[in-house]
């Protein structure tokens, strides 16, 4: 059967009005509401070929059709145009992105938020696993008689801050040394090659002194450098679902909700998507919890060569055009503002 002009006009219209509306539509409805130049008998029969070649269903509680995953594939792939951004949105995406750009993390769980804002969606940002990120500075800060906090800073802005007791004698002059000292034997090395030397045995030939703090020191510093190339997953916007008809269903929106809860699963899936704009729709995600959303997927880049990912997960009833053009933009813009910065 031949996916016709005139199907393919029914089509669209039947996309537009249920992305629009989320009810299904039947043939006399679309006649009223759309100018297709043919009858409600025609359109009918030409929707009942639409379901049989797999592009619409049929609910079992309504008359009408809705568009089914194949349908949406055809109108992402062949039928949708990309949605221009006007110069406000586009002004108020850089401004906000480009604000305190001070840490890496800070920055991208920023970009996951703006685009859960523009979207009405959730959103999420993955920070890149930084086997090559170096070295900045370490700080080490007392709190206050027992406690101190332990900074280190990467070259690409990474930042993690680690609380920490001490048992042993300390001052806030001997925590500045130590700190100077971690700082200038190690700027400028790769994380993940620190984490084989011997830092203690390193320092002692310096300072005898310091031997002892960092016995105290070492266990939490080597366990900070290797959450520095953990990939972190930040979600935003998980109580938008409850806005959107799909989810009314408490139980659809218990399951999506436990879904997004599963964090390490979901990092893996979104890390083993392709580079660049993807988008998989209900049943082309492998996952079983996915098969009613649909994941559209973008990545950025830092210093032009380490990469994350960051996108929109939603109802496979989205406004595919608007969506993805926003996703890019965010996506452009983020990497940019990284590249300014280096």
């Amino acid at each position: 059967m031949e996916l016709t002009e005139r199907k393919l006009r029914i089509l669209q219209a039947i996309i537009d009005d249920f992305v629009f509306s989320a009810e299904p539509i039947g043939s006399r409805t679309l006649s009223k509401k759309y100018d297709l130049g043919i009858s409600p008998a025609t359109i009918r029969n030409e929707m009942a070929d639409l379901e049989e070649m797999g592009y619409l269903t049929h609910p079992h509680t309504s008359a009408g059709r809705v568009p089914s995953d194949k349908a949406y594939r055809l109108y992402v792939d062949s039928m949708m145009e990309r949605r221009p951004l006007g110069d406000e949105e586009k002004e108020v995406i850089r401004t906000r992105l480009e604000e305190d750009m001070t840490e890496l993390d800070k920055t991208i769980e920023k970009a996951a938020a703006l685009l859960s804002e523009i979207t009405h969606l959730t959103a999420f940002a993955i920070t890149p696993r930084e086997e090559t990120n170096k070295l900045k500075y370490v700080n080490l800060l007392p709190v206050d008689e027992g406690s101190i906090v332990l900074m280190i800073v990467t070259e690409s802005g990474k930042i993690k801050n680690t609380v920490m007791r001490m048992n042993c004698d300390y001052s806030e002059k001997k925590l500045e040394i130590l700190s100077k000292m971690l700082t200038y034997n190690y700027r400028g090395k790769e994380v993940s090659d620190l984490l084989t030397v011997d830092i203690i045995k390193s320092i002692e030939g310096n300072m005898e002194a310091m031997s002892g703090m960092m016995e105290n020191i070492m266990p939490e510093f080597m366990k900070t450098l290797e959450k520095m190339l953990d990939t972190e997953l930040y979600m935003e916007g998980l109580t938008n679902i409850f806005n959107i008809p799909e989810y009314n269903d408490l139980d659809r929106a218990r399951g999506f909700m436990g879904m997004l809860n599963k964090k390490e699963q979901l990092t893996k899936v979104i890390n083993d998507r392709g580079d660049g704009i993807m988008i998989t729709i209900g049943s082309e995600n492998d996952d079983d919890e996915m098969k009613d959303c649909s994941l559209i997927t973008a990545t950025y880049r830092v210093n032009g060569k380490l990469v994350g990912k960051i996108g929109v997960i939603g109802p496979t009833r989205m406004e595919y055009e608007k969506v993805t053009s926003l996703v890019e933009f965010v996506t452009d813009n983020l990497s940019r503002t990284f590249k300014l910065t280096d």
